[in-house]
């Protein structure tokens, strides 16, 4: 049974979500004190952490920026706000995804089976190995190496790069993008998730990421991963 901390200071919200995913299958506790997240999570180290922004004591981000170098797992981070900058901001401190609240409960669990699928992959893994330029992807232990040294990604980032490589020096579409992300819905054109992970990974893998090289725009329609640098 896989488990889920949510980070929740709603109890009422948490305890409606906690029966929910119980009732799929999850084991779930939970956390309503911003200030005693990390140590929760980090003791606790559950297969996926689903964190509020707004918390008494510290908030989602602060939380979310502390344990990631320190936790494997999959972090969602949900915003009551529906505001583009919540968005970024969760992106940028290394949350695999975002929910706008009220919650719908089975988006969330959509969602949480999604990222644990791909956590489950990553232990299962192949042997195969992605090449384009002086990037090498391997794709048994999620790990990019650029010139020989590894480079940490998140889970979204290192599916968006798998997808570019498989298909170097072509252009992906935001759409095929998307979909590789949320399998489960229609392709958003207002939506800007694709946008962000890729402006992480050009901060990761370019030189001078305002100019990118390896990771470009085809403006209006996607990306394309280059190995003619």
């Amino acid at each position: 049974m896989q488990t889920v901390l949510l980070v929740e200071d709603d109890l009422k919200l948490a305890k409606i979500m906690r029966a929910f995913l119980q009732e799929n299958d999850f084991r779930v506790e939970i956390e309503g004190h911003g200030d005693r997240a990390v140590d929760r999570i980090l003791g606790f180290q559950p297969d996926a952490v689903v964190l509020d922004i707004n918390l008494p004591g510290s908030n989602g981000f602060t939380i979310c920026r502390q344990v990631r170098p320190y936790y494997q797992g999959a972090i969602l981070i949900l915003t009551a706000r529906n505001e583009e900058l919540d968005e970024v901001l969760g992106l940028e401190v290394g949350a695999d995804d975002f929910l706008s609240k009220p919650v719908r409960p089975m988006a969330l669990v959509t969602r949480l089976k999604l990222h644990l699928r791909r956590y489950s992959n990553n232990a299962q893994g192949t042997q195969e190995v992605l090449e384009v330029g002086d990037l090498v992807i391997h794709l048994e232990s999620r790990l990019l190496e650029l010139h020989g040294k590894p480079i940490k990604l998140t889970n979204a980032e290192f599916d968006i790069l798998v997808v570019l490589a498989r298909n170097k020096n072509k252009l992906t579409s935001r759409e095929e993008l998307f979909n590789r992300l949320h399998t489960s819905e229609s392709y958003d054109f207002g939506d800007r998730s694709v946008d962000m992970h890729v402006l992480r990974l050009r901060r990761k893998i370019e030189t001078d990421p305002k100019n990118p090289v390896r990771l470009q725009s085809v403006y209006g329609d996607g990306y394309m991963l280059s190995e003619h640098l």
